[in-house]
């Protein structure tokens, strides 16, 4: 198949434009500097141009401004919302006109969607929760809606925290862990719903080959773990005492609101369509995930 993404240089872009290579597709990524190259986009022109692509199957949407880089200043949550709602409306858009419409459009979201709500059990039919990754999540799932309408399958696909060795939140802990300075951050009480970059990538498949999947899509493993317990199991695997707590206020002095969402926030999430629809998690537990990716 021809398959076009957006938000390929990421972590979790280079990972699925790997796997689906290795699978034999033609993976086409989406430009936006220069007008060279093709596939090309400008999102604030609200441009597309596939040069000579025009038959795409699968469209994979995850651009988006990195949300844990940073303070949330007034003029950084506006260009988190901005690169989420823009692009995926110019994407849904464009492809809701053309005379060979895509497959499929999977585009990006996060458990973000269901805000803070201790240790209640959420699936993808729970509503949406309070804050203001609840309301991006939010917008750019509605941004998809011109696709849907048109007729085309749109997978939201709700992203819990991606663990990898290469880069992003696992990456960040481990230098304090290593040294023996990691620990629970806030009460510890709070729920991390999480997956592996490698499972992501075979979700991401599986969602193109299962025609019955559509509307939001939880990616997660089945097995949401307390702050607590990924604390001591992370500690127990780098043979590193984990003594040395984050506490809650003093997370908020030093990130401000994006600790109250993302490092206190409590999301248990189950991955409830991707067991209905018999996808095998390739690393189900954390025990597993994390020996696999720092041991390996």
């Amino acid at each position: 198949m021809k398959i076009l993404i957006s938000g390929a240089s990421g972590l979790i872009g280079q990972e699925i434009v790997s796997s689906l290579s290795a699978k034999g597709h033609k993976v086409l990524s989406l430009h936006r500097h220069t007008t060279s190259k093709y596939p090309y986009w400008n999102i604030e022109k609200k441009i597309i141009d596939l040069g000579k692509e025009v038959e795409i199957d699968v469209v994979i949407n995850l651009a988006g401004e990195n949300i844990a880089e940073g303070r949330w200043t007034s003029e950084k949550k506006n260009r988190i919302l901005r690169s989420r709602i823009d692009g995926t409306k110019l994407i849904s858009e464009y492809f809701s006109t053309v005379t060979y419409k895509p497959k499929v459009l999977i585009s990006g979201s996060a458990i973000g969607y269901y805000g803070n709500r201790n240790e209640e059990n959420l699936d993808e039919k729970s509503a949406k929760g309070s804050g203001f990754l609840a309301d991006v999540c939010s917008e750019w799932e509605t941004a998809t809606k011109i696709a849907a309408n048109s007729g085309i399958r749109v997978a939201n696909i709700r992203f819990g925290m991606v663990l990898s060795s290469k880069g992003g939140a696992l990456a960040k802990m481990l230098s304090p862990f290593k040294v023996g300075l990691g620990g629970i951050i806030g009460d510890g009480k709070q729920y991390m719903s999480w997956v592996t970059v490698s499972d992501v990538a075979q979700i991401i498949t599986h969602i193109i080959s299962t025609e019955k999947l559509c509307g939001p899509i939880n990616i997660v493993s089945p097995e949401p773990v307390t702050n607590h317990k990924f604390t001591k199991i992370l500690g127990k695997i780098l043979h590193r005492p984990t003594i040395f707590p984050l506490p809650a206020f003093l997370a908020k002095i030093i990130f401000g609101e994006m600790a109250k969402e993302l490092l206190l926030t409590s999301t248990k999430v189950k991955p409830e369509k991707l067991l209905q629809s018999d996808y095998s998690f390739q690393d189900p537990t954390l025990k597993i995930a994390l020996k696999t990716l720092l041991t390996s």
